[in-house]
């Protein structure tokens, strides 16, 4: 099944404007007196805004800061989101809110918030990367009983092709085939990574079902076949997007919303949606032991609220997320294709049992490396 996409296709209701798409591992460089080595931080003057339904209690006056600990692609968003924030919670209730924003990689992010970085918010691209978090005791309130589960924005795994799509590539098995170069990051430093390794081994799951019956065997050889093709495993998407620019590879497999920001700032690349693929949900969860020591619960959780408004997921929609909220994502539906295979991390069994089999000590992706190419 042909599922392509160019971005002359795509609605007028996206933004054109040019990205600088920072995918899920690259860190703007500040200085943060309470982050790790692994951690950078920018003073934002942005910021500030309440949400629909908010009573603010904030005393008049004042400046009051939050630290955002983000995975990359959510920066060009935010870029929007926060200077809104700032000017509505500055109208509602006299406080100025600063924003410290950091930006990399999901599990480098998890890493450094585990390690002490004092960020009182996290945007991350896995529920594994909050799990960890949790389990350092640094959350401890049910962030899941947040809307949509927790959840702040979708996408799914897609494949971008160089214009014209000159290998013909249609689906992940086109990723295995002979003279096919293929970019993919690493799953050991980038949480987008697993994303991706995840859509093409339930591909291979769901391809068997096809056949006869769910046969992780032929599920490991289609993974095996791409792996053989891979230029480059860089640290993280936004290292392998970049690399990408450069003219390596014939294809990459990536989130959508990446692919087509790269596609809104003038990129000539084509979207390739294969039969078969994930859906991708990215939490967001407030890290309670900081925002206690910080003192700004309160703006704190305004700000996390906000982020399911819909004012943030339209934004997020014309970043080229799938919005979480059923009215927005209504809205942009059009701009979509939804694969007849589309499946989530449930079909895989959970990530609980995804990072046991796919990715633990020993476990399938480690096999496949010692195999080799």
């Amino acid at each position: 099944m042909k599922n392509k996409r160019s971005f002359s296709l795509l609605t007028a209701t996206l933004f054109t404007a040019s990205l600088a798409l920072t995918a899920c591992g690259t860190a703007n460089q500040a200085a943060s007196s309470s982050a790790s080595s692994a951690s950078s931080v920018k003073a934002s003057s942005a910021s500030s805004a309440s949400p629909a339904n908010s009573t603010p209690k904030a005393a008049e006056g004042g400046t009051v800061t939050i630290t955002i600990g983000a995975y990359s692609i959510l920066k060009d968003s935010f870029d929007e989101l926060l200077p809104t924030f700032k000017e509505e919670w500055k109208k509602k209730t006299g406080q100025t809110v600063e924003f410290k924003e950091s930006y990399q990689a999901s599990g480098s992010q998890a890493t450094a918030i585990i390690q002490g970085f004092e960020a009182d918010i996290a945007p991350l691209s896995l529920e594994g990367d909050i799990q960890k978090i949790v389990e350092k005791g640094l959350i401890t309130s049910d962030w899941k009983s947040k809307p949509h589960g927790g959840m702040m924005t979708a996408s799914i795994a897609a494949i971008g092709v160089r214009e014209g799509n000159p290998k013909g590539i249609k689906d992940f098995a086109d990723l295995a085939k002979p003279g096919v170069e293929v970019l993919i990051p690493n799953p050991s430093t980038s949480g987008g990574a697993k994303w991706d390794i995840n859509a093409i081994y339930g591909a291979g799951l769901k391809a068997s079902e096809a056949s006869g019956k769910k046969d992780p065997e032929q599920a490991k050889q289609l993974l095996t076949g791409v792996y053989k093709n891979i230029k480059v495993l860089d640290k993280s998407g936004a290292d392998s997007l970049a690399t990408f620019d450069k003219g390596v590879g014939d294809a990459i497999v990536t989130y959508e919303n990446e692919l087509i920001s790269r596609m809104q700032s003038g990129k000539k690349y084509e979207e390739v949606i294969p039969t078969y693929t994930t859906s991708i949900q990215n939490p967001v969860a407030l890290v309670d032991k900081y925002v206690d020591k910080h003192g700004n619960r309160e703006v704190a959780e305004a700000f996390l609220n906000y982020l399911w408004s819909p004012e943030a997921q339209k934004v997020f929609a014309e970043k080229g997320f799938r919005a979480v909220d059923e009215t927005i994502a209504k809205q942009y539906e059009k701009n979509y294709q939804t694969p007849e295979g589309l499946f989530d991390i449930n079909y895989l069994g959970g990530w609980t049992q995804v990072n046991k089999e796919l990715y633990g000590k020993g476990a399938l992706w480690e096999s496949i490396l010692a195999q080799g190419k």
